[in-house]
């Protein structure tokens, strides 16, 4: 069985113990190969690399950095079907997914490539013997740990904006879904400098731990859960004072008032819960809050079409939804449905286990929808990650507003109505960091996307995610 080694300082390599962990597909149950469980030493070397080539790299002139990232951008194109592949046989998803993440990542590093020129500073007015202006400068090296649900994407995507500061990166995929980041590295050896972009695999708490609290590492950027997010605050904070930013869960509303156009709605309630990746997503619409006039008619053709939507083998082009990318995953969404059961919720809509055939040894759970949830359950107050939409009815706009913020996240939110003010009053009274009126699940080139309260902190697809890795500096001259 292969082991993909990983790339550090512009060489592959394995980790020094030689030791790894398995690769396995979701969909199959097979192990189909191996990545290198880096130890703290074997992240000390990527860090070592990767402060060793920082210098050059930032002297750069900004354009030569722009066109190294557009190289990125044009290997991963270039790979795209190899790389959508890779993921949909260690992430579970379906092709036409994974194939749409490549484009994505190539557009977003082509995105912050256009910006290399707009790090500028500001010059200030003071007095007329002298002059005061601002730079933006790089933090160094960079560590990024990114999550399971989109594993090229977020490898890829997300190098674009530290690259173009001037730092240099270490990525760190799950350790569930690294095969497509490990060849993503393979690719990036021949258009980067050596260091300047490293990948290193290993468990979260053993190669993650290691990468936070690293006292080089000056910036943090993590992708994934509430409690490992603060433990990542936590642990940075023990060996240097870093900036740290967060993309993490939500239990996000999708709210349909009483004058929505129910076509929208229902398409939108099956767009914003990202069936077609199991529902693993940050942004999905979990909560499916509707007014009482219109509940019952919602609830049931939505029912009828989660009912229609194609379960199957991830690699077939027809599947629109797959495999849960884990055992741990598929066990905690298989005890979610049993616990809006226990908690009085009506199951209308999916939730079971497929087995038999081509889901023999797979980890595939029909798309689910409860109805009358309680606000204050479990169920409309965890986050799942996985295909579990719960929804509940209300009848006045501060009864819908008071369940949209009841819940400690606040990460994204949906609304439909045919009212602008209607539509508008929610936006600014909704406690989310990104709305989406009579649309859901869409994201948009350059705009920033990031969560309020337990959601996390910075921003992230956007300008403010480019000026993120840079630290301002205050120049004063007296003539």
């Amino acid at each position: 069985m292969e082991t993909i080694p990983v790339l550090i300082g512009g060489e592959l390599v394995h980790a020094r113990s030689g030791e790894t962990i398995d690769a396995v597909n979701p969909a199959t149950g097979e192990t189909i190969g191996r990545v290198p469980r880096c130890s703290a030493a074997d992240t000390d070397d990527a860090v070592r690399a990767a402060a060793r080539a920082q210098p050059e790299w930032r002297a750069l002139d900004p354009l030569d950095r722009a066109r190294t990232v557009g190289r990125i951008a044009d290997a991963v194109l270039e790979h795209a079907e190899e790389l959508a592949a890779l993921d949909v046989i260690d992430n579970g998803s379906p092709i036409r997914e994974m194939r749409r993440d490549a484009g994505i990542a190539a557009g977003q590093l082509r995105y912050f490539a256009g910006l290399a020129l707009q790090l500028r500073g500001d010059t200030i007015p003071t007095s007329h013997d002298r002059l005061n202006y601002t730079l933006h400068q790089p933090f160094g090296v960079v560590g990024r740990i990114i999550p399971f649900n989109h594993p090229l994407m977020f490898a890829a995507g997300r190098l674009g904006a530290p690259l173009i500061a001037g730092n240099t990166v270490i990525m760190k995929p799950s350790e569930h879904t690294s095969l497509s980041a490990l060849r993503l590295g393979e690719l990036i050896r021949e258009v980067v400098p050596p260091g300047v972009v490293n990948v290193i695999t290993g468990y979260g708490s053993e190669t993650g731990d290691a990468l936070v609290a690293h006292p080089e590492v000056r910036r943090i950027a993590f992708i994934g859960s509430v409690p490992v997010g603060r433990a990542i605050q936590r642990r940075a904070a023990e060996h240097a004072v870093k900036t740290v930013t967060l993309e993490l869960g939500g239990k996000n509303p999708i709210v349909v008032f009483e004058d929505a156009d129910l076509d929208a709605a229902v398409s939108g309630a099956v767009r914003g819960m990202n069936f077609t990746w199991q529902g693993q997503s940050c942004g999905s619409t979990s909560r499916l809050l509707v007014h009482s006039s219109r509940h019952a008619e919602l609830v049931a053709r939505l029912a009828e079409r989660l009912d229609a939507m194609q379960s199957g083998p991830p690699d077939q082009e027809a599947t629109e939804t797959g495999a849960i990318v884990n055992r741990g995953q598929f066990d905690k969404v298989i005890d979610y449905v049993r616990i809006g059961r226990e908690e009085g919720a009506r199951l209308v809509a999916g939730g079971n286990a497929l087995t038999g055939g081509p889901f023999a040894r797979g980890l595939f759970v029909r798309p689910a929808l409860f109805d009358d949830v309680r606000p204050e359950s479990r169920l409309a107050q965890e986050e799942i990650f996985g295909p579990v939409l719960a929804a509940m009815p209300f009848t006045t706009y501060d009864e819908a507003l008071s369940i949209a913020n009841g819940v400690s996240y606040g990460l994204s939110a949906s609304v439909f109505t045919r009212d602008l003010g209607t539509a508008h009053r929610f936006a600014r009274d909704v406690q989310a960091g990104y709305v989406w009126v009579n649309d859901a699940s869409a994201h948009f080139p350059g705009t920033d996307f990031g969560g309020v309260k337990d959601s996390g902190v910075g921003r992230e697809e956007g300008f403010q995610e480019l000026l993120s890795y840079t630290q301002s500096k205050n120049v004063n001259v007296r003539f």
